[in-house]
């Protein structure tokens, strides 16, 4: 066997047992949500993501790496209402509508204001800091969206039946954090909590949230008053 195949076999028998190994120490975990609401006929759980932080003794998070995305408006209607990216992604906002629309966000995770711009024309934001960005359109009340810039990928999207899962997680020290839509920043940061996570790690349990609703309050437009009841007609 010449020098460079051996060189290759070698490098492939090393990258095999990496990965055997990280097969063996990973973990795949589940968690449920569960909200004490009113039950209702064929009622949906709300939008949520769960996501986990490595502590310093537990191996580094993992690269994430920074991307586009788009954030489409249509129909008055932004698409997808939930949107994750790690951050420092760009996330681009198209208006495919055949008006005006004047998008922007007041909230912590990332603050702006794209002013009007017109059909067919698209503006982008950086979101360069970890956190929750509700996003509006100054004209239209009845847009909304949300987008979590995250620094690490062990996250997940809740399914419609408030169920997250989370796989090939290290084993190790985490921090469980959860977002979810109407739920009050301050009964979320109570819901945060410390998690071990090994090989044979199953079930989490649940994420108890006592007398919350589904429904988001209403917002006021970027001045910090109400929408008007019947917007201009030239948007």
């Amino acid at each position: 066997m010449a020098r460079m195949d051996r060189m290759k076999w070698l490098l492939w028998l090393v990258v095999m047992a990496s990965m055997a190994a990280h097969a063996q120490s990973a973990a795949t975990v589940d968690v449920r949500m569960h909200l004490a609401i009113p039950h209702q006929a064929h009622q949906v759980a709300p939008p949520a993501v769960l996501w986990l932080k490595s502590f310093e003794q537990t191996s580094s998070p993992p690269m994430v790496t920074q991307g586009r995305y788009t954030l489409l408006q249509k129909n008055r209607m932004f698409t997808p209402h939930l949107l994750v990216v790690p951050v420092g992604s760009i996330v681009t906002f198209p208006n495919a509508d055949p008006f005006f629309h004047n998008v922007f966000s007041l909230f912590d995770g990332k603050r702006f204001d794209l002013g009007l711009y017109e059909a067919g024309s698209a503006k982008e934001v950086t979101f360069s800091r970890e956190g929750v960005s509700y996003i509006f359109c100054n004209i239209h009340p009845e847009m909304s969206a949300v987008v979590l810039a995250l620094s690490t990928s062990y996250y997940s999207i809740a399914d419609v039946n408030g169920a997250f899962r989370l796989r090939n997680i290290p084993a190790g020290d985490y921090e469980l954090h959860v977002w979810i839509e109407g739920v009050p920043e301050p009964v979320l940061e109570k819901a945060a909590r410390r998690v071990h996570l090994a090989p044979d790690t199953g079930d989490l349990g649940a994420v108890d949230l006592p007398g919350i609703g589904q429904r988001p309050q209403s917002h006021t437009n970027k001045f910090g008053q109400t929408y008007d009841k019947e917007p201009k007609q030239t948007y």
